[in-house]
């Protein structure tokens, strides 16, 4: 993977400082490319691009900024897996390179902004088109590779991470919605970020600039249309065919490649398949807590690897990692996301990147085939509605309630969850307000959030809402709602994890599973399909049952690499978390009442996230708002312009 920065002045005036700034684009980005760094800056100054290299793909002729010859110039982050069809396609004898980085270059050239549905691959990029006089930023459908941007003036700064924005803009400042967005959800909507006035590029989206302004154009959108016409048989062989082909695509690599092996189902699948396929120099990566057998999965891991005949390396994560790490993950993901899993991924990775440069996970399984267990909790609660009304045939359900009634042992762990879902009344209000109920978190943030200090009157439910009831996604299905709201919007906070804890090592992470051709055709199974007899990820388990071990296929105990943070906080890292929520600028903070987090700690449940999410908030504002200066000076650090 690579880092993309670009400056334009949309009144086509120079830039003041555009070396200085495009060499601080680099020099914060220097973790997303250890091979190489370039620069390129338009004649007249108003215009130009960064770019730090991680080579994986044509080591030797494939650096950037890349320029065509003919007014086009990229910076590109990503890779595309069908970039030899789209050379042979386009015209072989006009390459001059055998990188992916062209066939961006010369598919912009032939179709324009048309290009991004022909790409099948995870990117992010920005391209100066010089005939158009625009400046091109684009980002792949799920948002796998990340792109934000701030305007400052008339100047459109765009980078590929938020810390290569932050020596422009006037002050560091916490955003207000996005705020609100991350004590609801612990991630941001509708393309907010923590930081005010700088924006996440959505996926699936592309941004042109020019002297006229800003436009964000959707080019892609997953719609869902159940396929009633069609067998299990036909849906399973189709699914099989679409999971292999893709995996098979992800491993083209000219350096090695392994994967994380959670020693879950989706992981599991996707390291048994590669394990078959990928060449000499496979190998697997775990990473276990030695506090028992509730947070480790290294066994599971273990049996696929020896199925599979290939090595696995697993790694002790222990207190004294995240006293010593915890700062550095807050600080390579930007603003902190989707709960404590970001921690054991940046050990595991950093484990990965000394022994191969790509890796590949199973990322995108839950959201996409619907794996959560609170689908099962919000469904089960309109079943037995929809039983006592008399109401089960009306459409509005996929399975009965007799049907779930089997699986609701794997809900023993989820007592908390429920006492949430109904804290105030069984079927009460609309299924959009129960399942928002069921996933906010900042109901329980009475005394620790400065609520008067948040200015304006957004509300985080209307956003939820928009997603949650979104034209694309049929009325009736609940469960298509469930996991669409979870696709647009969790998906990307956990892509956000993946694509920030490997690029810190220098690390190209994959996620099979996000290929588009899977996603679009899991939008046409009937929910009842993926969600038969109230199993979760039906239809995913068995048509791939083929590539698990019996002992992972009969798991009913899915972790998600819990980790004992609770423990940890309560015993010997209770010093370490007092002296950050404790000290004197934490204790004066505007909108976090951090005695209060203190007072709280001991409440904490197991597996709890509260105090997660504020401690984090704190490292957050500790290391970026407190350390501004820092930033700043980042534009007297770089290289010079190529």
């Amino acid at each position: 993977m690579c880092g993309v920065g670009s400056i334009f002045n949309m009144s086509m005036e120079p830039v003041a400082g555009l070396e200085a700034g495009l060499a601080a684009m680099n020099h914060l980005q220097a973790h997303r490319g250890p091979d190489g760094a370039g620069t390129w800056r338009h004649k007249s100054g108003f215009v130009g691009l960064a770019h730090r290299r991680l080579s994986v793909i044509d080591l030797e002729t494939g650096a950037q900024p890349m320029e065509n010859g003919h007014g086009k110039v990229i910076s590109y982050n990503g890779e595309i897996y069908n970039y030899k069809e789209l050379r042979s396609e386009i015209g072989p004898e006009i390459f001059h390179t055998a990188s992916d980085t062209e066939v961006v270059l010369k598919a912009y050239e032939k179709w324009g902004a048309g290009c991004l549905e022909r790409l099948r691959g995870m990117f992010a990029f920005a391209m100066w088109d010089e005939r158009r006089h625009r400046l091109f930023l684009a980002r792949d459908r799920f948002g796998v590779k990340p792109l934000y941007y701030t305007v400052i003036g008339d100047v459109l700064y765009a980078a590929s991470e938020i810390k290569a924005l932050l020596p422009f803009v006037e002050r560091i400042e916490t955003d207000p919605d996005g705020f609100r967005d991350y004590l609801a959800f612990q991630f941001c909507l509708a393309g907010k970020t923590l930081f005010k006035g700088i924006h996440e590029l959505p996926p699936g989206h592309y941004l042109t600039a020019s002297s006229s302004g800003i436009q964000v154009t959707r080019y892609w959108e997953v719609r869902f249309k159940p396929d009633f016409d069609h067998t299990g048989k036909y849906f399973s062989e189709k699914l099989r065919g679409l999971i292999e082909d893709s995996v098979r695509a992800h491993l083209v690599s000219d350096t090695p490649v392994g994967a994380y092996v959670s020693g879950g189902v989706d992981s599991g699948v996707i390291s048994s398949l590669a394990a078959d396929q990928a060449p000499e120099g496979f190998c697997g990566f775990n990473g276990r807590f030695p506090e028992g057998e509730e947070y480790d999965e290294s066994r599971y891991a273990r049996d696929l690897a020896g199925w599979k005949h290939f090595p696995i390396h697993v790694l002790d994560i222990t207190c004294g990692d995240f006293v010593e790490n915890i700062g550095k993950v807050i600080y390579h993901l930007d603003f902190p996301v989707a709960g404590p899993g970001s921690f054991p991924q940046y050990m595991v990775s950093r484990l990965a990147s000394e022994h191969v440069k790509v890796v590949l996970g199973g990322q995108g399984g839950d959201e996409i085939f619907g794996g959560y267990t609170r689908y099962l909790v919000a469904y089960f609660e309109q079943c037995l509605k929809g039983a006592i009304d008399g109401t089960m045939k009306s459409g509005n359900f996929i399975v009965t309630y007799e049907s779930i009634i089997p699986n609701l042992m794997s809900l023993r762990n989820y007592k908390p969850m429920l006492q949430q879902l109904w804290k105030d009344g069984i079927f009460t209000e609309d299924m959009d307000k129960r399942y928002l109920r069921l996933i906010d978190r900042a109901g329980s943030l009475k005394e620790e959030i400065n609520w008067g200090a948040l200015n304006g009157d957004y509300s985080p439910y209307d956003a939820f809402r928009k997603v949650f009831r979104a034209k694309n996604v049929g009325k009736e299905s609940y469960f298509d709602c469930m996991t669409h709201f979870d696709f647009k919007t969790l998906l990307p906070a956990l892509l956000q994890v993946e694509d920030r804890m490997s690029m810190a090592h220098g690390l190209e992470s994959r996620v099979p599973f996000l290929d588009h051709s899977i996603v679009e055709f899991a939008a046409t199974l009937p929910a009842n399909v993926k969600f038969k007899n109230g199993e979760l990820k039906h239809i995913f388990r068995k048509t791939m049952d083929y590539a698990l071990p019996k002992s992972i296929l009969s798991r009913k105990d899915k972790m998600g690499f819990p980790l004992p943070l609770t423990d940890w906080i309560n015993g010997p890292m209770r010093g370490f978390v007092n002296d950050i929520l404790g000290s004197k600028r934490a204790r004066e903070r505007e909108l976090v009442n951090n005695g209060a987090v203190i007072k709280k700690i001991a409440e904490e449940p197991k597996f709890g996230r509260k105090i997660w999410g504020l401690l984090c908030l704190e490292l957050w504002q500790t290391t970026f708002h407190d350390q501004e200066a820092k930033f700043k000076e980042a534009l007297k650090t770089g290289v010079a312009v190529r």
